[in-house]
């Protein structure tokens, strides 16, 4: 009987060292509508998340899908239950739509997670004629 209660304790204590702890984390959004802007306007947007696993969350990169587009990331692992921010600076000096993803590597058990941003930049110094007159760019006298 005793040798059945030991054995029974070295299971019990084996299966408690096996449940490794793990880092998981959530973004309140991964996307970004920065909608309709000024060109050369503030391009700065801030995704914010939780590890909401029970280990440190440690962000390995952050990689944006192109070079108008440059993320940060936190230096310091994020402990179960804290927050903290990526902020991410799209250079606005080009007017037009735009769509781009940033690529968050972590060791979270969703160890990539793709944020986007999206939006379109106006030039509020471009002239419209057709715009400004209300008529056509070209009338004829006939």
């Amino acid at each position: 009987m005793k040798k059945i209660i030991v054995l029974l304790l070295a299971i019990i204590s084996f299966q408690g060292f096996s449940q490794e702890k793990k880092a998981k984390i959530e973004f309140k959004q991964t996307e970004i509508d920065y909608g309709t802007i000024n060109k050369n306007a503030d391009g700065t947007r801030v995704f914010e998340f939780t590890n909401t696993g029970d280990a440190p969350l440690i962000i390995n990169r952050v990689k944006s899908s192109c070079g108008c587009t440059v993320p940060s990331k936190p230096s310091q692992p994020i402990m179960p239950g804290k927050s903290d921010k990526i902020v991410v600076r799209y250079n606005t000096h080009r007017a037009g739509p735009f769509r781009k993803t940033i690529t968050v590597y972590s060791n979270a058990t969703n160890n990539v997670v793709i944020l986007k941003i999206k939006g379109k930049v106006v030039d509020p110094n471009a002239v419209n004629l057709h715009r400004k007159t209300g008529s056509p760019v070209i009338q004829s006298n006939r």
